[in-house]
């Protein structure tokens, strides 16, 4: 079910912030959805059989959402897949590195890029699937933790620390070994983004 209480808590976090910006308990909410998308770009990018594809797949859906994600919440950043597919290229580029000491400066410039560019969620994003990548359990949750101290520090809000309550779920899942398979239509899935954006957009406008 973690797909869905993705999309679920995606959908109530962005009507929040469109139609009830005021009711700080609907983003508190919405905070469960992105670590659970970063999660599962990590496990995409593991256990894909043809990573081109799955790249080419995030970018066409980054593009696909752009214009709908600006109107919908009526700023020219870019849209949070962009953050999740620059992420995915992190993956990518550390994996492919002749030598694992150039793989901080290649997180952090790309973070800077992410930043510069205005991605939704910026470097936090790309920090968060790396922590995924590299750690489990008890110090998953703990690297989070401090992940979203330093976020409280430069951004001045807390609720972002509620997002810790959908790692402890993902730490919780993996102490039980689950398969974290994709269960469902994967158009719902790939879709839903750009989809719930375009609706809320429309409804905004009119």
């Amino acid at each position: 079910m973690m797909q869905w209480i993705a999309m679920i808590t995606m959908l109530i976090d962005h009507i929040g912030a469109v139609f009830f910006p005021h009711v700080v308990e609907l983003r508190i909410i919405g905070r469960i959805a992105f670590p659970i998308y970063a999660f599962a770009v990590f496990i995409g990018y593991k256990h894909t059989r043809n990573v081109q594809k799955y790249i080419w797949r995030l970018f066409w859906i980054a593009v696909i959402s752009q214009v709908p994600f600006m109107a919908a919440f009526n700023h020219f950043s870019l849209n949070v897949v962009w953050t999740l597919w620059s992420a995915l290229l992190v993956l990518l580029a550390l994996d492919k590195l002749p030598s694992k000491l150039i793989s901080i400066p290649i997180a952090i410039g790309a973070g800077w890029v992410m930043e510069w560019s205005h991605m939704d969620y910026g470097m936090y994003g790309l920090l968060l699937v790396l922590l995924f990548r590299y750690f489990k359990g008890p110090v998953l949750v703990m690297a989070h933790v401090i992940l979203n101290a330093l976020y409280l520090m430069l951004h001045h809000s807390f609720l972002q620390m509620y997002s810790i309550l959908a790692t402890m779920g993902i730490a919780i899942a993996q102490y039980y070994q689950s398969g974290f398979r994709l269960k469902g239509p994967r158009w719902i899935w790939r879709y839903f983004y750009p989809a719930h954006l375009a609706i809320i957009a429309v409804i905004r406008w009119l």
